[in-house]
């Protein structure tokens, strides 16, 4: 086994100016048919496919690999290109018969995304783009040209600098680390793991963005009981928020219904909670 993955370790089915056009498909098309269902999957899937066509010659193959990357993503696109070169990576490895899953590489892009994008929009939004626009801003004043060509020169400057290397590193970081989990058996945990912060991440969106609750009350003799105070609260903290999370995740992946269709769903159950309440 082991000399079977120092063979695959040697081997290498793509080179530099591959994973450099993916890098530049992913800086200007992140966001190219951005949409609340599946978010930057089909950026990501278009930075991929020049690897993917290189990995996989085999129709089925190819097909396996570009549903995969159709799968719900979505991260800062700056700080987050190391999935992108981390997955190219995994992706190699798989083309050349490591024991990896389809399932094991959407689990780390899934758990890292999360994290990723916290960090990315933090340093990126929070940090960098208002000191860059405070000097902007500064050599503006007075109709100065200067200012918005140091902006767009700069910025840019940052961006490439920060996202390139970020991919680059996560390829060649990525594909040593790929070989060293699977030698030292590390691959199931870091996949339970990556599984594990995935649901975090997941379970963390639901609580801050999901808001419901009930305003029914049940009159007694004597008081006046609040079902969401007096019962939910008390037997699970955000149960309705979970519960309907549960309920579209249940349309979508189950029935494979359409994001439209379950908005449209929500909106009726609002609309007919909202009505039972005022009459």
């Amino acid at each position: 086994m082991s000399d079977q993955q120092d063979s695959q370790s040697e081997k290498s089915l793509i080179n530099k100016k591959d994973v450099q056009k993916s890098f530049w498909r992913w800086t200007f098309f992140s966001h190219s048919n951005y949409n609340y269902e599946r978010m930057q999957s089909s950026g990501f899937l278009f930075a991929m496919n020049p690897v993917l066509r290189k990995l996989y010659p085999n129709k089925e193959d190819l097909e396996e690999a570009m549903k995969r990357h159709l799968e719900f993503f979505n991260t800062e696109p700056h700080f987050g290109g190391i999935i992108g070169g981390i997955t190219i990576a995994m992706e190699e490895q798989k083309a050349l018969g490591a024991p990896i899953s389809g399932s094991s590489i959407n689990s780390i892009k899934t758990g890292l995304m999360g994290p990723l994008a916290g960090v990315g929009d933090t340093l990126w939004q929070g940090t960098i783009v208002p000191i860059m626009l405070s000097f902007a801003i500064s050599l503006s004043s007075g109709g100065n040209l200067l200012g918005p060509l140091f902006y767009i020169v700069g910025m840019f400057g940052i961006m490439w600098t920060i996202a390139y290397q970020l991919w680059m590193r996560g390829y060649y970081s990525g594909r040593e680390g790929v070989q060293s989990m699977l030698q030292g058996n590390q691959l199931k945990k870091v996949m339970q793991i990556a599984q594990m912060m995935g649901g975090i991440v997941i379970g963390a969106l639901t609580v801050t963005y999901v808001t419901l609750s009930t305003p029914l009350k049940i009159h007694l003799a004597k008081s006046v009981l609040n079902v969401q105070s007096g019962i939910l609260d008390k037997l699970f903290k955000g149960l309705l928020p979970i519960a309907i999370t549960l309920f579209a995740y249940y349309l979508i992946s189950k029935r494979k219904m359409k994001s439209t269709t379950v908005l449209i769903i929500l909106i009726l159950i609002s609309a007919i909670g909202a009505g039972f309440y005022i009459f």
